[in-house]
């Protein structure tokens, strides 16, 4: 494995990046994708006095892919392996898509003492996606297995290439998307289908009440990945005291297509909480 790497508690080696220094910010990547995608805000944030680092999800990049341990407690342990190695306090916590099961997941676990803030960033695991009695606005169980089935395990670079566009916005160059597919087929199947089961099915709406610490949900009104109906107003009514921020137009890979705004911002969070 090229590069620094962190050893979880059952064997998995998990590449990362450290950039400058200052107060921590960890970044936390979406389904399939690498830490490679924060890169326009590590250098950026970086250069404005704050430490970033981000780091491959197990299955993901240039981490180990050991083929198990892609529910959320799990994961949720790998992020606690990252914040005790590197021993990191007053952290924030930037969770892009999946990830915001993972920030739930952590605190839950582990607690809020290392953490002193959270940003959800289009999240698309929060509050709960699948439809039950008692989440009538869900997606139906058989709609989530017939895409891992009949979708994902059939063509994923086909799905890919032809959802692409509803990822970013009509400015984005061609050249930036193809970077984008490239770090997504980078993610082991054995990954994206267990990760993807995982999001689907993962109900942290009794997790959410119990967060204590600064938050801001960040979410585009045009997000055909996570609609903000569905996953970003709801996550932020059961957190309390969280500021829902809503970007006009962005789609929900909004760390690239919205990244000055963003990237000011999260400086704004991380260094005043405003």
């Amino acid at each position: 494995m090229d590069g620094p790497v962190i050893r979880t508690r059952d064997g998995v080696e998990l590449f990362y990046r450290d950039w400058g220094t200052g107060m921590p910010v960890v970044f936390l990547a979406g389904w399939m994708l690498p830490s490679d995608i924060w890169s326009y805000q590590g250098v950026t944030l970086a250069d404005q006095g704050l430490r970033c680092i981000a780091y491959d999800r197990r299955g993901h990049g240039r981490s180990s892919d050991p083929g198990r341990g892609y529910d959320y407690d799990t994961l949720a342990d790998d992020l606690a392996s990252v914040l005790e190695t590197l021993d990191l306090r007053d952290v924030t916590l930037v969770g892009h898509s999946m990830a915001s099961g993972e920030m739930v997941r952590y605190l839950s676990r582990h607690g809020d003492q290392r953490v002193s803030r959270l940003v959800f960033l289009a999240p698309a695991a929060t509050p709960f996606m699948l439809k039950t009695e008692d989440n009538p606005d869900g997606v139906d169980a058989s709609v989530f297995e017939h895409f891992r089935k009949e979708v994902l395990l059939r063509d994923a670079p086909q799905w890919l290439t032809a959802n692409a566009r509803s990822f970013v916005v009509a400015e984005t160059s061609e050249p930036m998307i193809q970077w984008v597919m490239s770090l997504l087929l980078r993610c082991s199947m054995k990954a994206a289908h267990d990760c993807h089961r995982a999001m689907s099915s993962t109900d942290f709406r009794a997790e959410l009440p119990r967060i204590r610490r600064p938050t801001w949900i960040i979410h585009g009104d045009k997000d055909a990945s996570a609609p903000i109906d569905l996953t970003g107003r709801k996550t932020a009514q059961l957190i309390p005291g969280s500021r829902l921020k809503v970007y006009e137009g962005a789609p929900h890979g909004l760390f690239i297509t919205h990244q000055e705004r963003l990237n000011r911002d999260l400086l704004a969070f991380v260094k005043h909480g405003d």
